[in-house]
């Protein structure tokens, strides 16, 4: 398997000895905790503690996430970009740590329910609406059209070398979540990114305009109807915004309405403290 990327070789060997038991599949490939490499855990404790403050707002970090017009949305994460917490998340998209995605899916699906309830149309809240296509509990707010949850793309390039588009794989327990929280969600990998570079090391004048022509709606036979559907956007790391900006522009011309981002983590300004006030969980 020389030429094969490390992804790749991981994915095939786990798959093979997943048989075999935890303990052999330990001494062939050993694992050590992805944020300090301490041995024998996948992710210890004490790393995992960067990860305990629930979703936070964080868009006052991402200067190009803002509209012409002065609009936002909200952007929330889950850590900073720092330290242990960046390991994971550079062990997991780039250094084959497949291991962590369950792991990572369980807080993003836990931050979703957090968040969900923001998400959701005044107009589209009470119990009034009540119908088949509806989901979520009993009790909470329901809305007649489902939230688009939509993961940014990568490049067929990163695809390629990663054996699968990360970002992805995390989108099904997000609009989990969200039902969980109450609002009606489904997952739509609806946007593609042609040629470009991956995103990693590029500065922000580079990050924009690697971006701006890659990013399209996919072509697939049967696209959402984006018309004034609702979309939350699904990222692992917010750096400058530029790349969660673009995804919005390129929705928002095909009339949907991105109401905000939820990413793993975000990149403090130099200098900075932690991101804003954590979201406090809805009131049952």
């Amino acid at each position: 398997m020389g030429g094969l990327p490390r992804a790749v070789v991981v994915r095939v060997l786990a798959r093979l000895l997943a048989g075999l038991g935890t303990e052999l599949l330990g001494l062939l490939l050993p694992v050590a905790c992805a944020g300090c490499g301490r041995p024998d855990e996948r992710w210890c404790a004490s790393c995992r503690a960067a990860w305990s403050h629930g979703p936070v707002r964080c868009e006052s970090r991402a200067g190009r996430w803002d509209r012409l017009d002065g609009a936002s949305a909200p952007v929330w994460a889950l850590a900073d970009a720092t330290g242990p917490a960046r390991a994971v998340v550079v062990q997991w998209k780039d250094r084959g740590r497949t291991d962590l995605t369950p792991l990572l899916a369980a807080l993003l699906r836990d931050a979703a329910t957090v968040v969900a309830p923001d998400l959701v149309a005044p107009d589209l809240v009470g119990p009034d609406l009540v119908g088949p296509d509806l989901v979520g509990p009993a009790g909470k707010g329901r809305q007649t059209r489902p939230l688009l949850v939509v993961p940014v793309p990568s490049t067929a390039a990163a695809r390629r070398r990663r054996g699968e588009h990360r970002v992805g794989r995390l989108v099904p327990g997000v609009a989990a979540g969200c039902r969980d929280g109450g609002t009606a969600a489904v997952a739509a990998p609806v946007l593609v990114r042609r040629g470009g570079r991956d995103q990693a090391g590029l500065g922000r004048a580079a990050r924009a305009r690697n971006l701006d022509d890659g990013v399209r709606l996919a072509r697939v036979p049967r696209l959402p109807d984006l018309h004034e559907a609702r979309v939350l956007l699904v990222d692992d790391v917010l750096t400058t915004g530029a790349t969660l900006a673009v995804c919005r522009r390129v929705l928002e011309r095909a009339g949907a309405d991105v109401v905000g981002a939820l990413v793993l983590a975000s990149t403090p300004p130099p200098g900075s403290a932690r991101a804003e006030t954590p979201t406090a969980p809805a009131a049952p």
